[in-house]
């Protein structure tokens, strides 16, 4: 792998570029993950600029995302375009769905957006993500093993990190598009929550439209993560893979 790729990857979900959700959730983190540019963040009563911006830290750097295939680095067997080309691949042969309406949740110290339900196509598509496109990942080394088991995992949760590189998939799996970092004060959590369900309420009335999934990359261990490709589910996927490979045998 040259020394230019990037140091990580993820597959992640994203929302349609064009929508409510995507544009307002950007907004809130307080950047755009796919130009990399700083936006301004809304004004939340009895919250500062300072208070929201500091919250919001960690997954402004991850980029607003569900995730689907937690971050790796890359095989030393395999180049970036086998990577693009084998999530192309992955993604025509997913079919498109809706998915459902989105909500304001508490995950322990966390806000996060959650389906109020179990959704079983997001769990198959995870799913899929995880052991299809395993072939992409470098095995943890030593540091990330031992950065991972420090956070006190389950038997069960240990052995899927050791097999998958990740301990919440599979049946550990839990979808959510994170909002905050932890809030330890209950109180503010709670008061935040409201904020939020009432900011988000606008965009969250419909289905989720699941119709591609989302390559982000990581520059280097300090870099915020930047998305860097969307790719569309099914028929859609088919065909822009047959272009793609069409133009690389010209």
């Amino acid at each position: 792998m040259s020394d230019s790729a990037p140091y990580r990857y993820a597959i992640y979900f994203a929302p349609p570029r064009d929508s409510g959700l995507w544009r307002l959730a950007q907004s809130w983190l307080g950047r755009d993950c796919e130009t990399g540019a700083a936006l301004p963040q809304p004004a939340l009563e009895g919250w500062s600029a300072e208070e929201i911006a500091a919250v919001t830290a960690s997954p402004r750097r991850y980029g607003f995302h569900a995730t689907l295939k937690a971050p790796f680095r890359l095989a030393e067997d395999r180049t970036p375009a086998e990577l693009h080309q084998s999530i192309a691949a992955f993604a025509a042969r997913q079919q498109p769905f809706s998915a459902p309406r989105l909500k304001v949740s508490a995950l322990g110290p966390f806000l996060a957006l959650t389906f109020p339900a179990p959704a079983p196509q997001m769990e198959a598509l995870a799913a899929a993500a995880v052991t299809e496109l395993e072939p992409l990942r470098a095995p943890l080394n030593e540091g990330e093993l031992e950065r991972r088991l420090a956070a006190g995992l389950s038997p069960r949760q240990e052995e899927l990190l050791r097999r998958w590189g990740y301990p919440y998939v599979l049946q550990e799996f839990r979808f959510h598009m994170t909002l905050t970092g932890p809030l330890a004060d209950p109180q503010r959590r709670e008061a935040l929550q409201t904020k939020l369900a009432a900011l988000f309420r606008p965009a969250l009335t419909e289905p989720v439209p699941v119709a591609e999934v989302c390559l982000y990359s990581q520059a280097s261990p300090e870099a915020p993560f930047l998305l860097t490709g969307r790719f569309p589910l099914g028929a859609a996927g088919a065909a822009a893979q047959g272009e793609q490979e069409e133009q690389t045998v010209r």
